[in-house]
């Protein structure tokens, strides 16, 4: 059997930490977390349930990552990428342990099943199940694309493939407060990287391949080209009508509208806020980034 190393990043993760180790158990050999200075019980549940725990200030989500394949001297044969609100379920549990018993020659990245569930209901429809993520990879060949958001594991050689079976479920516990304020931070990084990408200064990998390569080619070159006060209203038609979004019940109703047009009208809005500040200061939204510090 081949070994596996699972990689998480916490901070203050304790509703969520045990549910996520108890899922790797027969699994991983070795569960590293990399941990922000968490102030609550994340590191103590951590150490109980077995799990190594380095600690490293945060320099954003995939330098992060990054830091963690760098220094935690990784030798087993696979890497896996998991988020602390993130599990195995018994399905997926069962597929990587076959997978780790006689893994296919020549594959080098598996890309799992990602169940989305929002207040208490997995989401099924809206185009967003199955979302197939590359999460596993052989030791040594992925690392992180360092992007602000949408970051991805790039393989240096890609060589990929769908494993079946089960689901990796993201199921965070924490409430709409919590969402809404996650969100409006993801929507103020979204904005910085869609500015560096405009003045080439974003890292982007040209080894990105399947589904998160469509996806980012879709947003970068069609979704950008509609006009501004479309864009979000016409994708959560595509999500809620077209995807049949609206057969997830009420649940699904506040999902696809808060993720496909909330959250993208309010980028829109604070990339146009940007703008204009820029023009009253007679420079450009990249200027005045840096002018800020960013």
């Amino acid at each position: 059997m081949t070994s596996l190393t699972a990689l998480i990043l916490t901070f203050n993760e304790e509703q969520h930490i045990e549910r996520c180790i108890r899922s790797l158990d027969g699994v991983a050999e070795r569960v590293c977390v990399v941990d922000s200075f968490s102030t609550d019980r994340t590191l103590e549940i951590s150490h109980s349930l077995g799990a190594e725990v380095v600690q490293n200030p945060w320099p954003g989500h995939a330098a992060q990552f990054q830091w963690g394949l760098d220094n935690l001297d990784i030798r087993s044969d696979w890497t896996l990428r998991i988020d602390a609100d993130e599990y195995l379920d018994e399905g997926l549990r069962g597929a990587m342990q076959r997978w780790l018993v006689a893994p296919e020659p020549g594959v080098n990245g598996l890309y799992l099943r990602r169940q989305i569930v929002f207040l208490g209901r997995p989401i099924r429809h809206g185009f967003f199940y199955p979302l197939h993520i590359l999460r596993l990879w052989r030791s040594g060949e992925g690392q992180m694309e360092q992007r602000r958001m949408d970051e991805h594991i790039v393989l240096r050689d890609p060589c990929t493939k769908v494993l079946e079976g089960g689901d990796l479920v993201d199921d965070n516990l924490n409430d709409l407060s919590w969402w809404t304020a996650k969100h409006n931070g993801y929507a103020s990084l979204e904005v910085i990287a869609r500015v560096e990408t405009a003045e080439g200064q974003a890292t982007a990998s040209e080894k990105l391949s399947g589904v998160a390569a469509r996806k980012r080619w879709i947003k970068e070159n069609l979704y950008t080209r509609l006009p501004v006060v479309l864009r979000s209203g016409l994708y959560f038609f595509y999500r809620y009508v077209l995807g049949r979004g609206f057969l997830d019940g009420k649940e699904g109703f506040f999902f696809h509208f808060l993720q496909a047009y909330w959250y993208r009208t309010l980028v829109e809005a604070k990339f146009f806020e940007l703008k204009k500040q820029a023009q009253a200061e007679g420079v450009t939204p990249y200027e005045l980034l840096r002018r800020r510090g960013v």
